[in-house]
């Protein structure tokens, strides 16, 4: 064989295999909002944790250029569920960027047009997960009987306490009571299982819920104080999933300087990195890092830290990021 003949050679072997590496992250997720005609998948709609970025009182660096010129991609965390079969569309909490993330999913690739989801799914009362429901009362949209799932302490919160009470006595939002483990059949490719996880439970519990589509399934826990903590192993739960979007709320215990990190327990992405450091790649594939402090340098894809989740085997939410189910 010639040199050229071996140049040619080359050339085709490196495009077969860019071209395999390019089949494999398609099959996961794509950058833009592109879903068949009858698919069910998940969309990233926030990423950011409760209190958005840049953040009230924020000094530090990672504030400063924001206040003046703000990233329209840092929405508070929130996940849209899709089954364009059967013209259904989901919305996992109900964020202050609530707006914004319905308008999201008005979209030419999504069947179902409505402004307003089918339903809403709340983990807990914490002011990033429920609070955008305020969009759907009389000052707003003034809109009819939308689902909302809650767990009983959660349901409780909302129907005892203004200005959600309203809500609940005009018909603007009509609350479904859900329970630990007991799956909600949504449509005939969809249905949805909350589960509890420990949290600071101020107002109501916390659950984390187990998404499962046409083909693939999910974890979505955006919250939970430490993986110890839980009487469920994370690693036995990802295993039975394509996806765990977990939380992330803080790559160390060092971002922040001016509260004790003992009252806002989260798992550090570094102990998550521990804990799953012997998972082979395909799990460690698997999972998604969310819910990001405005102080988490994975923010930014470019930064170290980012680099070292990346390069481990690990994903970072990206929003309108699609996860096919």
């Amino acid at each position: 064989m010639n040199r050229t003949q071996i140049a040619l050679l080359l050339v085709i072997l490196m495009s077969f295999s860019c071209k395999e590496k390019n089949i494999a992250k398609s099959n996961t997720k794509t950058s833009t909002i592109q879903i068949n005609p009858n698919e069910t998948a998940i969309i990233i709609l926030g990423t950011i944790q409760d209190a958005g970025s840049p953040q009230i009182g924020c000094q530090k660096d990672c504030c400063k250029t924001l206040f003046n010129n703000p990233d329209k991609n840092r929405q508070v965390v929130s996940l849209g569920l899709i089954d364009n079969e059967f013209e259904k569309k989901y919305m996992f909490e109900a964020s202050p960027d609530f707006v914004t993330q319905t308008k999201a999913l008005v979209n030419p690739k999504i069947k179902n047009t409505n402004e307003i989801p089918d339903g809403i799914f709340l983990t807990h009362a914490h002011i990033g997960h429920y609070t955008g429901l305020m969009y759907l009362g009389k000052e707003a949209m003034n809109a009819s009987k939308v689902p909302v799932y809650a767990m009983p302490k959660m349901k409780t919160f909302l129907e005892s306490n203004g200005p959600w009470s309203q809500l609940v006595k005009t018909e603007n939002i009509i609350l479904k009571d859900i329970q630990d483990g007991q799956t909600i059949t949504l449509t005939n490719n969809l249905n949805v299982t909350p589960f509890l996880v420990p949290h600071r439970d101020e107002y109501s519990e916390t659950v984390g819920y187990k998404i499962k589509g046409k083909n693939k399934s999910a974890l979505f826990i955006p919250d939970i104080d430490k993986w110890s903590k839980w009487e469920k192993s994370i690693i036995e739960e990802i295993k039975t999933v394509d996806y765990a979007f977990v939380d992330a709320t803080f790559f160390s215990g060092k971002e922040l300087n001016n509260r004790d990190m003992s009252q806002i327990p989260h798992p550090f992405i570094l102990e998550s990195l521990d804990l799953f450091k012997n998972l082979p790649l395909s799990e460690k594939n698997k999972i998604v890092f969310i819910h990001f402090n405005h102080t988490n340098p994975v923010i930014n894809l470019n930064s170290k830290e980012a680099q070292t989740v990346i390069k481990a085997g690990f994903n970072i939410a990206q929003i309108h990021d699609i996860y096919k189910l």
